[in-house]
């Protein structure tokens, strides 16, 4: 049996250097909630420490439905964390906010970081017996 596992590029636990200030933050994951009720959105929260401070990407559940409806393959969890620290670490090293608590993706974006993400993962094949 043949298994095939995605090594994803870790954007979990990552530096970034912002544009402006040339300062290097370091990002950490730190939790994914179903945003729901939390804060009336149709979106999953993913929460990062950028140098101990929190800082929330909301991803639009939409983005879901429309990878599946384009590919027939789910967005994971793990994938979620790896789409949200991908664009968090664009998004500071283009200078789009140091200081920034929230930022909320389109699904557009969210499906563009998502192909970022999958483009630098490099898969690895095991072997089963």
């Amino acid at each position: 049996m043949l298994c095939i596992i995605f090594d994803f590029p870790m954007f979990t636990d990552f530096f970034a250097t912002d544009r402006w200030t040339k300062k290097s933050v370091h990002c950490i994951y730190q939790a994914l909630i179903v945003a729901i009720a939390t804060r009336h959105a149709d979106a999953v929260d993913i929460k990062f420490l950028v140098d101990g401070r929190p800082v929330w990407v909301a991803l639009p559940h939409p983005a879901w439905v429309e990878y599946k409806k384009r590919t027939g393959k789910m967005i994971t969890d793990s994938l979620a964390k790896e789409i949200a620290g991908h664009f968090l670490k664009t998004a500071l090293e283009a200078g789009e906010g140091l200081g920034r608590e929230m930022y909320s993706l389109t699904i557009e974006e969210t499906l563009n970081h998502l192909e970022a993400v999958v483009a630098g993962v490099e898969p690895v094949a095991v072997t089963h017996r």
